[in-house]
């Protein structure tokens, strides 16, 4: 749900209705509330402004354009920004250098000719917003957020693993239980890469907005150290933006995008997500059978097999050994799926994380647990008591169910304590 449009009101009808058909389909869904973060976007102002190469334009927050001649924008960018700094309008389409910045007022030289039109986004790769990206704006998103349905919440413009904590502290003051996925949007999100991963529950790269505060170019490479370190980590990744772009108006994708997704599958996402094609796209029914089809076919065809970058952090030895195990045995017996039990579903993230070839089915008491691991590669959740027989059970049930036939091998991880964080301890094979 993208909190840059819309009001609480129809959020929480949407909420509804996404759980309604959750219910009646008998899936786990995450909501995901993503926060609009700074607005810095041009002000209002009538008709077109024609730029020239070499021009000086001079910004001013709410400026009066047709009175003063200077652009308004809707966010004060004397506060933040300094002489030398790239100031990019209208997606990347004017590029400017910031030559000064006195009392209020932003100068700035055009680079390249164009066409400015009110409200249109302006990116500024170099500068450092100090921490400064949840507006109050945000604040009562979020505080809205925690009073519904909400599985995650989506930060917008992170620099830095500071600006993570920082919601979490709001997070933890508001009782919310909803994990943050870190938007890597910005040039300083890649200079501290591995950090936001680390430090996020999950993390989205958000290549729109990327490509213009970065070069186009640099994406699909930080696309793939951001899953790598993802990997690492055990932090879910999320590839986002321009997918099957051309599906906002067409019924087929173009061969480039079916690339594109199954490129973001062989390399190790967990998920790729579509935006202005289901949002307010002409086919978003079909964009969506469109990208399981080829998700499908890609890992049930792809020859490569997405190498694990060890963890060897102390904290996670125990929980590494055991993932890893786990997933040996699995594969060497041919079982056809690992039953992990989970409250917290870090043991199924963590076997997830180690990409295996066979299914991955959670079962866990906790219904957020549940939603929250649906963004998780390979993982089918349910939803059962805690009990220290959950597993089992929940493959007596899956039999019945002709999930599984006569003769199926299932490898079980569950803990002494079910319920327990952090318990995970004994694995079982079953021949059913």
């Amino acid at each position: 749900m993208n909190f840059s449009h819309g009001t609480h009101q129809e959020r929480t009808q949407q909420i509804k209705w996404i759980r309604k058909a959750s219910q009646a389909y008998g899936k786990p869904v995450a909501i995901i509330q993503d926060l609009q973060g700074p607005k810095i976007r041009l002000g209002d102002f009538e008709g077109i402004i024609t730029v020239q190469t070499g021009q000086n334009l001079v910004f001013k927050y709410k400026a009066d354009y047709e009175r003063s001649g200077m652009i308004p924008t809707q966010y004060d960018l004397s506060k933040k920004v300094k002489r030398g700094e790239r100031l990019y309008l209208y997606d990347g389409k004017i590029r400017t250098t910031i030559t000064s910045v006195a009392e209020g007022v932003v100068h700035a030289r055009a680079e390249n000719e164009g066409i400015l039109i009110k409200r249109k986004g302006i990116n500024l790769p170099d500068t450092d917003f100090e921490g400064d990206i949840i507006t109050a704006k945000d604040k009562e998103d979020i505080a809205f957020g925690s009073t519904e349905d909400i599985d995650y919440v989506a930060l917008s413009f992170v620099q830095s693993a500071k600006d993570i904590e920082k919601l979490r502290t709001i997070l933890r003051n508001l009782a919310s239980n909803a994990r943050i996925i870190a938007k890597i949007e910005t040039a300083a999100a890649i200079e501290n890469m591995e950090e936001i991963v680390e430090t996020s529950d999950a993390v989205m790269v958000a290549r729109g907005d990327l490509a213009i505060e970065t070069l186009p170019e640099s994406v699909p490479i930080a696309q793939r150290k951001i899953i790598g370190f993802g990997l690492k980590h055990a932090t879910p990744t999320i590839v986002a933006t321009q997918m099957l772009a051309s599906m906002t108006e067409a019924p087929e994708p173009t061969r480039a995008e079916v690339s594109d997704v199954a490129t973001a599958v062989i390399i190790g996402a967990d998920c790729v997500m579509l935006s202005d094609e289901t949002a307010n796209g002409k086919y978003p029914v079909e964009a969506v059978k469109v990208l399981k089809r080829v998700i499908v076919y890609t890992q049930s065809n792809t020859p490569l097999r997405v190498v694990f970058d060890q963890n060897t952090q102390p904290v996670s030895i125990k929980q590494a050994a055991i993932s890893s195990s786990i997933i040996k045995l699995a594969e060497g017996l041919g079982a056809k799926a690992i039953v992990a039990e989970t409250h917290s579903g870090d043991t199924a993230r963590q076997i997830a994380a180690r990409r295996p070839s066979i299914p991955i089915i959670a079962v866990t008491s906790e219904k957020r647990t549940a939603q929250q691991l649906s963004i998780v590669y390979g993982t089918k959740s349910y939803i059962r008591p805690a009990d220290k027989f959950a597993a089992s059970k929940l493959t007596d049930w899956l039999y019945k169910s002709k999930v599984f036939a006569r003769g199926d091998m299932i490898v079980t991880a569950s803990g002494k304590y079910p319920g327990v964080v952090g318990t995970t301890d004994t694995i079982k094979i079953r021949m059913l």
